[in-house]
This record gives structure tokens, C-alpha cells and sequence, in this order.
């Protein structure tokens, strides 16, 4: 699993559009990307290596949490009617149904 490094600070952060990190933030940031990558192993989806496609959806999935959570981080919602990110949705099914099986399932 990577750990948590200056270039994933960086990437969440503009992916999150956060200009600078208020006291605090940076161990909210880290936790929130902890706990997507949780998620993401517990729906058996495992982390690709570096530099591929996939990892490219994998690092899109890990974002779009990240900034869900961060812009929802009260325990209500108010605003607009909130719907699913059908593009999220459809890059998660298709890391989870590609998911490459482990010499010990064959």
C-alpha cells in the first residue's frame, strides 16, 4: 500500500481545488485518503502498480472519495438533491469486475 507522501498531499490537494492547508487539514486530508484506500480494499479492489492504466482509474477512484468526504464532512446535507456520480460509479464496477486474480483463486 503507498503511504501517504508530499505527491499525494499535492495531487488530492488539487484535485480538492485547496489552495493551502489550514491547521489541521493536512491530517484531515491524510485520513480521508486512508480511509478511501480502505474502501476501495474492502470492495477487493487492490492497489495497481505505479504507472498504468489502471492505476490511473484506481488514483481517479481514491480522488473522487477523498473530495466526497471532504465536502461532506458534517453529518447533514443541505443544498441541492445529491445524486451518484455515474462516472465514479462506472470507473469503480470496472476496477472491481477487472480486479486480476491471485495465483492462490486459480
Amino acid at each position: 500500500m503507498t503511504t501517504w507522501s508530499e505527491t499525494i498531499r499535492a495531487r488530492l490537494m488539487a484535485y480538492c481545488r485547496i489552495d493551502v492547508l489550514e491547521d489541521g487539514e493536512e491530517d484531515l486530508l491524510k485520513t480521508l485518503y486512508l480511509s478511501a484506500v480502505a474502501y476501495l480494499a474492502g470492495a477487493d479492489i487492490s492497489e495497481p502498480e505505479a504507472d498504468t492504466p489502471r492505476r490511473a482509474q484506481y488514483d481517479l477512484c481514491v480522488n473522487a472519495l477523498v473530495l466526497d468526504a471532504y465536502d461532506k464532512r458534517g453529518t447533514t446535507v443541505s443544498g441541492s438533491a445529491l445524486t451518484d456520480n455515474r462516472e465514479y460509479r462506472g470507473t469503480f464496477l470496472q476496477l472491481q469486475a477487472t480486479e486480476p486474480v491471485s495465483e492462490s483463486d486459480t
